[in-house]
């Protein structure tokens, strides 16, 4: 099994690290390979997604990703910025369902910003569609507004498009996702729910959207469906969150819900997530980004790098037994009172990154 490293900027290479040093303790057999990408691949070569990145990470089996993206950079052109990396990643790997999983540990209920009982046993997936809407759309860019049309000022645009097959296939993966969870016990044993979120009372592109999760919804009599204006579901999600299962959302609704999901666990450092094509093979990353500013200090949270090497472990490798490991091992870490600055509350030991990884090593070892 061939796993591409690709660390990116900022604190991308401390969390990739530690997670990397969890792989080599779980006594399997992986060949990694590293590449430079984003605003360090930019730096050495002049591009942040260059031609022997994309082919590695074509070529492997899963790609364990950090993070991209300084402020450096952001006089570039935005063909060049270090986020297109990850774009082209998406795009070029065919990775259309990603999976955010929002969990609030038992040891870190104190930590969330809502109250205790709102986040207790908290346990959300959203899936958030990656290859359509407005990060896609054509045409986009900037012209000249002819006279006469809306104030004949310069204007820029961008076009939200999303096309019948690429809502159905990302609707079964949450109807699926759901019917999975709901046969593990999850959801608090209440069944299979999904929760589709749309802008369906104004935009047309989600109009659609809710018509077509309402025609594969029939193929799926035993999960139950409802529909959600985004601006409801983000206040929901911190009004009621544990009435959601799994969310399934478009790519630029998914981009926000899930970072607000994160602050419902303690810390954005604490999410992982997963990026699946059609054969499940996958991107993993945090679900944080760079932080340039805290880049190199050793107080950034590898957890969250660490968890979604959990989830390549269990979707693209097909390791289930040691994803489980390496998840029990962050639990018995988080009991033992260890926390990053992120997650550090009164009464609990403040370590720094290379800690934090040292502590789940060692953990995984002694399982």
């Amino acid at each position: 099994m061939n796993i591409a490293i690709l660390s990116g900027d900022g604190i991308g290479p401390e969390i990739v690290a530690e997670a990397v040093r969890v792989l080599d303790v779980l006594d399997l057999r992986f060949d990694t390979e590293s590449a430079l990408v984003g605003g360090a691949a930019y730096a050495a070569l002049g591009h942040p997604l260059p031609e022997a990145t994309l082919k590695l990470a074509q070529g492997a089996d899963a790609v364990l990703f950090g993070a991209v993206g300084d402020w450096k950079y952001d006089t570039l052109e935005r063909s060049l910025r270090p986020e297109q990396a990850i774009l082209g990643l998406r795009k070029h790997l065919g990775l259309f369902a990603n999976f955010r999983p929002a969990i609030c540990h038992a040891q870190l209920t104190h930590a969330s910003s809502l109250k205790p009982e709102l986040v207790a046993g908290l346990d959300i997936l959203i899936v958030r569609e990656l290859t359509g809407d407005i990060y896609f759309g054509r045409p986009r860019g900037r012209r000249d507004a002819p006279d006469g049309e809306f104030t004949g000022h310069p204007e820029a645009f961008d076009t939200m498009r999303y096309t019948r097959p690429e809502i159905e296939r990302i609707a079964h993966v949450a109807f699926q996702a759901a019917r999975k969870r709901a046969a593990a016990g999850g959801h608090q044993g209440a069944g299979a729910r999904v929760t589709s979120v749309d802008k369906a009372n104004v935009l047309e592109t989600f109009q659609f959207w809710r018509d077509v999760v309402t025609e594969v919804h029939a193929q799926y009599p035993d999960v139950a469906l409802d529909h959600l204006y985004v601006d409801n579901a983000a206040m929901q999600l911190v009004k009621a969150p544990k009435a959601f299962d799994v969310i399934v959302t478009g790519n630029m609704f998914g981009d926000i819900l899930s970072d607000e999901a994160a602050m419902l666990t303690g810390s954005i450092g604490m999410l992982p997530s997963a990026s699946l094509n059609a054969q499940n093979r996958g991107l993993y990353e945090p679900s944080h980004g760079s932080a340039p500013d805290i880049a190199g200090k050793n107080i950034a949270n590898p957890l969250a790098t660490i968890l979604s090497l959990a989830m390549m472990l269990r979707y693209s490798l097909n390791q289930p037994e040691a994803a489980l490991r390496v998840e029990a091992a962050v639990t018995r870490v988080l009991e033992s009172g260890l926390r990053t600055a992120d997650i550090w509350s009164e009464g609990t030991q403040r370590v720094g990154t290379r800690e934090m990884g040292s502590a789940v090593v060692a953990a995984v070892k002694a399982a």
